[in-house]
């Protein structure tokens, strides 16, 4: 490495580090998001699976507060520094399959400025384990690729098996390996090696726990995720949020350069086939996927995050490796420029506006549903109501505010779900004496409700309320609601949808 690359990189390193620092400090100053302190209450209860998801984002949590306690940046603080190893993993993996260091430290450094990089990694989800395995799949494969060694195969097995360990997208890097080994002539002797196969067991026996778990929970989580792709209908109104969602989540420019970077790959430029091969096939089989999805069903934005890193390299591809001619060499070089600027500020405001609302005046936006701004205070208040009525346990309606309550609530409470229990089927039981005792209910006014409870408690009494705020405006307002004298079970212990819809009739 001469003494301009060892500067590159080093430069390069300096501003990946810089940019996670950012989000640490984002991290501990923003509240957490519902399913942040859903997983987080996972993370206290580890186990093979989960209702929703494979357990890795409650690993990754777990790790987070033995290092720095139950707190916001405890529950972050993995999640955010695992954008080192993903950065390495793309770095490396864009030097090897275009063979420059400017393309790879261009690839680690556009990776960081996007949105799914920055908000993916600082809100922890399953998303940001699920990013990082893919990352270095990718470096696997591109390790078989370079080196033509059999043993780089246990390496994309094991790589596999994290993501499966991480969501079950990861399912699609079976079709994804198979395509390109099958279109790149000079792979498809792997095809009759057995390094491929054994491969895929190291990834089946690393996702096993998931599998074991579903198998004693009569295979709830598999039924509740595969069945979003059954189709009932089709429509068009989901079809075109998936463009405009994917370019703020890239960010414009970053957009922009990958465009141009599969452009460029698809009209043969750009690299050898079997790394244009490796990048194509990974972006489109997923990408594809998801656009057949939102004919019956709306695609959340960070459901394509697993396709970042390679669309990262993409865009370094475009920025650095093509001839275009002279109107998209100034596009390429514009949208390099702007990259970095334009990530970082959009990345900051969306921090500003979800912590203060001041963008929008204070008014209700999409950050509000989900961002739990006002909830310390919500928690004090709700405290005072379950100290002073004398309840045992706090009950909420959904998961979101469960995890919401047990995380602000004081430590120790006894807070719980009344309905959807399989949701916390990994955690222990509540006793008699917690449920024969008076329930403070915490939820919003609705009298379908109160007419349901009225049938199941003898006593239910309206005790007070608490409102939630940012700023100076109030998001909403939750009632208070005493419960005693259970006319049955307290809670609601009906089974999953999954499994009534697949019992037999009686």
């Amino acid at each position: 490495m001469n003494a301009g690359e060892a500067r590159l990189l080093r430069q390069t390193w300096l501003a990946v580090a810089a940019l996670v620092v950012l989000r640490l400090v984002a991290a501990a100053v923003t509240p957490l998001s519902f399913d942040e302190a859903y997983y987080w209450t996972w993370s206290k209860h580890l186990a093979g699976g989960y209702y929703d998801h494979p357990p890795m984002v409650a690993l990754v949590i777990r790790l987070g507060t033995l290092i720095a306690g139950d707190t916001q940046l405890g529950v972050r603080l993995v999640s955010v520094l695992l954008a080192l190893p993903m950065s390495w993993a793309v770095y490396e993996t864009a030097a090897m399959l275009f063979g420059g260091r400017r393309v790879a430290a261009t690839s680690a450094v556009l990776l960081n400025v996007t949105l799914m990089m920055a908000v993916g990694t600082m809100i922890v989800t399953p998303d940001a384990p699920l990013m990082v395995a893919s990352s270095f799949v990718l470096y696997a494969l591109a390790k078989v690729l370079v080196t033509g060694r059999g043993i780089w195969w246990l390496a994309v097995g094991l790589a596999v098996g994290a993501a499966l360990l991480s969501k079950y997208t990861a399912l699609f890097f079976g079709p994804v390996i198979l395509l390109w080994l099958v279109v790149v002539p000079k792979l498809r002797r792997w095809l009759l090696s057995p390094w491929p196969y054994v491969g895929g067991i190291v990834a089946f026996a690393v996702f096993a726990p998931v599998i074991l778990w579903n198998a004693e929970h009569h295979w709830v989580s598999f039924l509740k995720q595969f069945g979003r792709a059954r189709v009932d209908h089709l429509t068009l109104r989901y079809v075109a949020e998936i463009l405009p969602t994917q370019i703020m989540f890239a960010s414009p420019p970053v957009f922009v350069l990958g465009a141009m970077g599969l452009y460029a790959m698809a009209t043969r430029r750009g690299g050898a086939f079997a790394a244009r091969a490796l990048l194509n096939a990974v972006i489109w089989i997923i990408t594809l996927y998801f656009v057949w999805h939102s004919l019956h069903s709306r695609v959340e934005g960070n459901w394509l995050g697993l396709i970042y890193p390679a669309f990262a390299i993409a865009a370094a591809v475009a920025a650095h490796q093509v001839a275009w001619p002279e109107r998209p060499r100034r596009l390429a070089r514009v949208s390099l420029r702007w990259a970095a600027p334009v990530g970082i500020a959009l990345f900051v405001l969306l921090v500003i506006q979800a912590n203060t609302g001041l963008l929008t005046g204070y008014r209700r936006d999409a950050t509000v549903r989900s961002i739990g701004v006002g909830w310390p205070e919500v928690a004090r208040q709700i405290e005072a109501a379950r100290a002073q009525s004398g309840a045992a346990c706090v009950l909420a309606n959904d998961y979101g505010t469960t995890g919401w309550l047990t995380f602000y609530l004081p430590k120790g409470t006894c807070v719980l779900q009344y309905n959807e229990r399989i949701r916390w089927v990994n955690a222990p039981a509540p006793s008699a004496a917690q449920l024969g005792g008076k329930l403070l209910l915490v939820d919003e006014d609705k009298p379908e409700l109160q007419a349901m409870l009225m049938e199941r408690f003898a006593r239910v009494e309206k005790v007070g309320e608490a409102t939630r705020r940012r700023g100076p405006l109030p998001i909403e307002t939750y009632q208070l609601t005493l419960l005693a004298g259970a006319k049955g079970d307290a809670l609601d212990n009906s089974p999953p949808p999954e499994l009534s819809r697949n019992a037999d009739p009686k």
